[in-house]
């Protein structure tokens, strides 16, 4: 007997199913693109437990005729192919004509249709691939698809579903590249019963990209629009300062059909060095509309996969448009200060208080002597809009020290803490009428104490007028700082120096005389902070947030990180779902800024999104050291020495060798290779 099996339609349709149909989100793609496809202005889709148990699509499309109805459920059976020369030029999103089949082969679906020129319409009923029901029945123009229980029938798939969460946001994903391809139509997504988005369809695409990533991320990006080589590039990418760590929110649309392009990607990379930091990616919702025949979708069951004719195009394309975009997008960051409070109107001038101060103080003695007063010069009245601006900003400097304004000899210092004017203008009144009561000649031991007292209290005149007698006052020397020795540090009897810090990285310790030590500040802070995170574990180093952290995420990003609270907990952080993609972090490592937080967690988003096959304790510590590097000083960044000198206790009191990434902390220069190197030893 031969070994060979001609297998029945229904295990060849089961077989084939699984090419097509892999899980709930790849029946929402097909039956949505199949809604586009047929002119649909208007699609709803409601999904029950991750769509595994319910999901419906609706479209306000042109219908199914029923004659068309059986026809549509056979393999290979489709109305947008008819010829072998159409496969050529694609126009639309499906044409394999096998995601009907696939799908009813592994489910309960129903179908409800009413095409626009018949007066009734159908309602379609098939289990298994075998049909069940086929009648009249009543309903608006367009399709309804209920698909109820997928995989009943095939467990061996059923087994590798994930959990309702994951699953659902899997088909979340999927509606959103949707809204984003095609902004003109509105876009009604219902999961477990609630409305979680809702597209306007005016086909505007920030409008979309509003409803689908939120305010803030809208508000981040910057539009593109370029032609070149018959390659129309529209669409918006984000800011420089708004890049991200990973490349899970660049979206690309040849003809509004959601692919993986590997070409655009290279262009964004290139088009953004020198704007963009190295190690992230800027974000963007970019469309290539381009001819037809000049792509080839017909590479891969999923249609995510594209091949071009010729690349060379494409990549300029992207590229000119994204240089273009990021020029004339390009801005400086504004700086948003607190105005100052208006001066007030009324008040006296300063440069009229200041001559008045200094006629009094010369007045006097010369009117005891019985001299002529001086001659003054007249009074200055401030009316111009120039002195007004001078006189204000005078008003602002005299609570700072100010430098004596007096042609006589200074011999007092002036007061490091100076009071206002108007204090020190009252003080030296009553002063004067003190020295009037005691000494009626305004001379003697009033003047005498002068000389002797330092003058602390007037910011505009630092010491009084010179003595008329011969002798001079002594004239104070002044003190000469010495440079302090650079202290000592004591550890385990070894003693060690403090030299300095090279390049503003490298601490530089001398130990014993005999030994130079080499710090790498940022790889010695990174490894203390990486042990202590491994040790308090999350509940000793979590801090709670004044103000907490909201984080948008890729939908795929979002289900790792629901996924892994218990990892984010570990590591110290307190991360709760926020809805439609974004999530809220209400404590983090009490070691990391608050400026570090929104990227680490996209950082550890993308990277369980990426290794969800990684054993628990490997993904810690990639966390920890994630955490550490971001929380840790930086190379360049100025720090004080008593921040030195405590980190280089750390490193040699801890043995601390590598960083978390491998690099050295420490290196260590003999004193005896110095000499050999200078010469002075063989």
């Amino acid at each position: 007997m031969g070994k060979i099996n001609v297998l029945d339609k229904h295990v060849a349709e089961l077989i084939a199913a699984g090419e097509v149909v892999e899980r709930p989100s790849s029946v929402i793609k097909e039956l949505a693109e199949n809604a586009i496809d047929a002119g649909a202005t208007a699609i709803t889709v409601e999904i029950k437990n991750g769509g595994v148990t319910f999901m419906r699509v609706s479209d306000n499309g042109c219908g199914i005729l029923k004659e068309d109805i059986r026809p549509a459920f056979i393999r290979h059976a489709t109305s947008k192919v008819k010829a072998e020369d159409d496969l050529d030029a694609i126009a639309t999103l499906g044409f394999r004509g096998e995601a009907l089949a696939s799908v009813a082969s592994v489910s309960h679906l129903e179908l409800i249709t009413k095409a626009g020129e018949e007066e009734t319409g159908s309602r379609y009923l098939i289990e298994g691939g075998e049909e069940v029901l086929f009648e009249d029945a009543g309903c608006p123009d367009g399709t309804t698809f209920i698909i109820r229980d997928l995989f009943y029938n095939v467990p061996a798939r059923m087994k590798f579903l994930k959990t309702d969460m994951a699953e659902g946001n899997a088909v979340s994903n999927v509606i959103d590249k949707i809204a984003l391809s095609h902004p003109e139509i509105a876009i009604t997504y219902i999961r477990d019963g609630k409305t979680v988005l809702r597209t306007a369809g005016d086909a505007k695409l920030l409008s979309a990209i509003y409803a689908v990533y939120g305010r803030d991320f809208a508000a981040s990006l910057i539009p593109v629009d370029y032609a070149l080589g018959g390659v129309h590039v529209t669409g918006y990418i984000s800011r420089p300062e708004n890049a991200r760590p990973n490349r899970n929110m660049q979206n690309f649309f040849i003809n509004h059909r959601f692919v993986i392009c590997k070409t655009a990607m290279a262009a964004i990379s290139e088009a953004c060095k020198g704007s963009v930091m190295v190690g992230k990616f800027p974000s963007c919702v970019i469309n290539l509309d381009m001819s037809f025949s000049a792509v080839d979708v017909n590479v891969h069951p999923t249609k995510l996969e594209v091949r071009f004719v010729n690349e060379r195009p494409v990549f300029d394309a992207v590229y000119h448009a994204v240089k273009t975009a990021l020029m004339n997008g390009e801005r400086r960051k504004e700086a948003h200060l607190t105005p100052r409070p208006a001066k007030p109107v009324n008040r006296v001038n300063p440069f009229e208080l200041a001559q008045k101060v200094f006629r009094e103080r010369d007045e006097q003695p010369r009117a005891e002597e019985g001299l002529a007063p001086p001659v003054t010069s007249p009074k200055i009245k401030v009316d111009s809009e120039e002195e007004r601006k001078r006189s204000d900003a005078l008003f602002e400097m005299l609570d700072e020290p100010a430098v004596s304004a007096s042609p006589l000899k200074q011999t007092a210092k002036v007061s490091d803490s100076a009071p206002s004017f108007g204090d020190d203008y009252r003080r030296s009144i009553a002063e004067k009428q003190a020295q009037k009561q005691d000494d009626p000649s305004g001379r003697g031991e009033a003047c005498s104490s002068r000389m002797e007292e330092p003058v602390k209290e007037d910011p505009i005149i630092s010491a009084p007028a010179e003595p008329r007698d011969t002798e001079k006052a002594p004239v104070e020397e002044p003190v000469q700082s010495v440079e302090e020795p650079k202290p000592l540090i004591e550890i385990d009897e070894n003693y060690y120096r403090f030299i300095g810090e090279a390049f503003r990285t490298y601490i530089i310790i001398e130990k014993n005389d005999r030994e130079l030590l080499l710090i790498d500040k940022h790889a010695a802070h990174e490894r203390i902070i990486y042990e202590k995170l491994k040790q308090e574990k999350g509940s000793g180093c979590s801090q709670l947030l004044l103000t907490p952290v909201t984080v948008t995420l890729s939908k795929l990003e979002y289900n790792a990180v629901i996924e892994n609270r218990d990892v984010f907990s570990e590591a110290g952080f307190d991360v709760d779902d926020f809805g439609s993609g974004s999530v809220i972090v209400r404590a983090a490592p009490q070691y990391l800024p608050l400026e570090e937080i929104e990227p680490s967690v996209i950082e550890m988003a993308g990277y369980l999104c990426e290794h969800k096959k990684v054993i628990r304790s490997e993904k810690m510590e990639w966390i920890y050291a994630n955490v550490s590097c971001r929380a840790a000083i930086k190379g360049g960044n100025k720090s004080t020495e008593q921040e030195l000198i405590a980190l280089a206790k750390q490193v040699e009191s801890e043995d601390v060798r590598h960083c978390p990434h491998g690099r050295p902390v420490c290196i260590l220069l003999k004193k005896s290779e110095l000499e050999r190197m200078f010469g002075r030893v063989e």
